[in-house]
């Protein structure tokens, strides 16, 4: 459907500094995403500007650099670490004569390697088809050439709207199944939240650790790697908490600065699993020189799919690269767990995590006192039994049911609300 150079795994790179906020990239980073990809770099062509220049977002002259060290390399690819217009990838494609891709595509490269599940190729291909579907606006010549109204086309349509008119049905197409996915997976939830059993999601930047970190606490054995993105396809898996009980423990996709929107929209579902948690542990590179920047970005993704008012825990991971750093609890001025230090390649301060996540849940649950006459206990035992949050029970000589109950606090506000001002009356005031 598309005529465009094909792209090699033979590579130059374009990192260009520009003075403006927010228009600012981290090389390594860069060269790590590149990596990632299987791609070999065969020269990094830096340089600065204070704004993108409109025709090939870079300058005239750097554009002869590159296109020169193309030639020089004999190179498959040109990669720049910019998110590019249709038309700069156009422009540039003519000049160098070879595949020219922009930050966004080579994320989504990437994620198409990783997908491993039906779900996760499902949205990966989501993403790719929207992200193609803008590259077609002044894309190639071609796609303006009249067709016939032979076979799939109607009288007079031109190549480019046939190709939209593909992209949007196979779109739909796609949706449509993501959505039987995401049925699926809210029964899930439903079957969970019938059984108050509560949900740590892991988040956080891109390599930062969080698998490794899943499989030291879950053994789950979870392909971890230090490379960008290793992990795509959510796992979840059951813990024990000291106080709490059992706990589902969520592994999901790293962020990265200046994630494609595209890619946000096509992973909400996956991404639901961090809406829907009780608590997150935000996972930090803690080695890292800009993991505050790193925090930061992670926060900013979190606001966009509205999970910023989830509790956090930060989790700072890999102390072991650190000199003077041993695996501790840092607490609020009210004593509640806000970081604690780890390192869970070697293991250490895991059990320190599994400290402050139960404070922290614990934190969350409300324990009660009830003495229900005998006229309601049928209907309120049931629903705490059900509920698995009977702490003890015992009748007293009046026939009624003396019950202590802990539970959720969410899930206590929500009896409440829901059986009205009578149910305040059973409530055994100390």
């Amino acid at each position: 459907m598309f005529d465009r150079y094909e792209s090699g795994e033979q590579a130059i790179l374009v990192h260009i500094n520009f003075t403006q906020e927010g228009e600012w990239e981290d090389l390594n980073e860069f060269q790590m995403l590149v990596s990632s990809a299987g791609v070999n770099s065969l020269q990094v062509v830096t340089g600065s500007r204070q704004a993108p220049q409109v025709k090939y977002y870079v300058g005239e002259g750097k554009a002869q650099e590159i296109a020169e060290a193309v030639r020089l390399h004999e190179a498959d690819i040109v990669i720049f670490n910019h998110a590019l217009s249709p038309a700069q990838e156009r422009n540039l494609e003519q000049l160098m004569q070879c595949r020219v891709l922009d930050r966004t595509g080579l994320i989504l490269d990437i994620f198409a390697q990783r997908a491993r599940t039906h779900e996760g190729k499902l949205q990966v291909e989501l993403a790719q088809l929207r992200h193609i579907s803008t590259r077609l606006i002044r894309g190639w010549t071609h796609l303006e050439r009249q067709k016939g109204g032979i076979g799939l086309r109607g009288p007079g349509e031109t190549q480019l709207e046939t190709d939209r008119r593909l992209l949007r049905d196979r779109i739909k197409a796609i949706l449509r199944r993501l959505e039987r996915v995401a049925k699926q997976r809210e029964q899930g939830r439903r079957a969970r939240n019938r059984a108050e059993i509560p949900t740590v999601s892991l988040v956080g930047y891109t390599n930062a650790g969080k698998s490794t970190l899943f499989n030291r606490i879950t053994e789950a054995g979870v392909y971890a790697a230090d490379q960008l993105f290793a992990t795509l396809d959510p796992t979840l898996r059951k813990i024990e908490l000291d106080d709490v009980g059992p706990a589902i423990l969520a592994d999901t996709v790293g962020f990265i600065r200046h994630l494609p929107h595209d890619l946000v929209a096509a992973f909400k579902a996956t991404l639901q699993e961090t809406q829907e948690a009780d608590i997150l542990l935000h996972v930090v590179d803690a080695s890292d020189d800009r993991f505050r920047e790193n925090i930061a970005a992670v926060d900013e993704v979190l606001l966009e799919i509205d999970a910023h008012e989830v509790p956090t825990l930060l989790v700072m991971n890999k102390i072991d690269s650190m000199e003077d750093q041993k695996p501790r609890i840092e607490f609020n001025d009210e004593g509640v767990p806000t970081r604690v230090w780890v390192s869970a390649m070697e293991g250490e301060g895991i059990d320190l995590l599994f400290d402050a996540l139960t404070q922290r849940l614990a934190s969350e649950m409300v324990s009660q006192s009830l003495c229900i006459p005998p006229s309601h206990q049928g209907k309120y035992r049931s629903l705490f039994i059900q509920m698995k949050c009977v702490q003890q029970e015992a009748y007293d000589e009046q026939g009624n049911l003396r019950i202590d109950v802990r539970m959720q606090q969410a899930d206590w506000a929500r009896l409440t609300k829901r059986e009205g001002a009578a149910f305040g009356d059973f409530i055994v005031i100390d």
